[in-house]
């Protein structure tokens, strides 16, 4: 049963696996930055250091969703490189909606407070639309599968 389950939503499961470790690789070149150059201060050093972790973040989830998630066919310089700054424009669209969207959805009165969390349900809203937009812009952009693909993907998958 969980073969079943695991197999009929492989993509999305392996999804939420590698954005999670996505999410830690993220934090732990964060915090090698903070300790290993002592970049953990406000303004241009904060900017530094997330910048270098976005950018860490960004290449270990185009890595994954090409190979395991999506398992691109994409093979070749051009066809990679065509790809990946497919993939990493939408991650700037996205990003830019994570930094704007809270302040509108605050401005709008959603901006209750959860633990001492400002803003806590701003952010929360736009943390799921965002995991929905790169899931869909992936899926549909980046990593869309051409029609010959998906036959012959359906035909392998009745021969087994």
């Amino acid at each position: 049963m969980i073969k079943e389950i695991y197999k009929k939503h492989k993509e999305i499961i392996l999804y939420a696996i590698f954005g999670g470790l996505t999410t830690l690789v993220n934090f732990v070149v964060t915090f090698i930055i903070q300790k290993g150059f002592g970049l953990a201060g406000e303004g241009v050093e904060f900017i530094i250091t997330n910048s270098i972790a976005w950018v860490c973040a960004v290449a270990f989830a185009y890595v994954t969703s090409h190979i395991y998630v999506f398992e691109s066919k994409a093979h070749g310089a051009k066809a990679i490189t065509i790809e990946a700054g497919k993939f990493v424009g939408s991650r700037i669209f996205t990003g830019i909606i994570e930094m704007t969207l809270p302040s509108g959805l605050v401005a709008i009165g959603l901006d209750g407070a959860l633990f001492s969390f400002e803003g806590f349900w701003a952010k929360a809203i736009t943390g799921i639309v965002v995991i929905i937009l790169n899931y869909v812009l992936s899926k549909l952009f980046v990593f869309r599968k051409k029609k010959e693909d998906a036959t012959t993907s359906e035909v392998e998958s009745e021969n087994q």
